[in-house]
């Protein structure tokens, strides 16, 4: 069985660069290349694609927003995005869009090979500049937490020493509910304790 590979790329001869490697192995076929998103989405249920390589810069629908319609019709379909860029928010977008992996076009034919079987593989094939840069960015995302103003009060009256009856008898809230919001405090902060809670938010500047 060949695994069935879809190019969306719309430098002619790349794409079918592409297509001349990946066609002269034993294991994967190009059944579909495309100059443009809106092309390849409405073949996405005759192509029935295992993998897709998407170019990020394509006119119309670019390949970031091209890639969460092909997840939401082929949810089980891999994505690699390949492109000139190496910008760490374009890869941070691109996999949260639902990319599987994220290359560079400059790569040879054994790399976009190993990079296909490392996906069929459950993979995620990208890199090591990209691994870095989305580690940062994944790192930078998780510090821009946002709380709730609720939150933000019941978490400054927290820092300021003040027990769950003095905060619940000056916000007019029962006990019950400042529980419930600092359940989701620890939740945002990734912390299970009003000590770590309260360092962490002024850490962070978010009281």
């Amino acid at each position: 069985m060949k695994y069935k590979v879809v190019i969306i790329e719309d430098n002619v001869p790349l794409s079918h660069g592409f297509a001349t490697t990946i066609n002269n192995t034993d294991n994967f076929e190009v059944v579909g290349i495309y100059e443009a998103c809106e092309s390849a989405i409405e073949n996405i249920q005759k192509d029935d694609a295992d993998i897709y390589l998407v170019d990020i810069d394509l006119p119309g629908i670019n390949g970031v927003e091209g890639t969460k319609h092909i997840k939401n019709s082929q949810p089980n379909c891999n994505i690699l995005m390949v492109t000139v860029h190496e910008n760490s928010s374009m890869v941070f977008d691109a996999l949260c869009a639902g990319a599987t992996g994220y290359l560079t076009k400059n790569l040879s034919p054994e790399k976009l090979i190993h990079a296909l079987n490392e996906t069929i593989e459950g993979g995620a094939p990208m890199s090591i500049k990209i691994a870095k840069m989305v580690v940062g960015s994944f790192r930078k995302k998780q510090s821009e937490i946002l709380l709730s103003e609720r939150e933000k009060e019941v978490l400054t009256m927290l820092s300021e020493g003040n027990s769950y009856s003095v905060i619940a008898n000056k916000l007019f809230i029962s006990k019950n509910t400042i529980k419930f919001h600092l359940k989701k405090i620890y939740a945002k902060l990734q912390v299970n304790s009003n000590v770590m809670a309260v360092q962490k938010a002024n850490k962070e500047n978010l009281i």
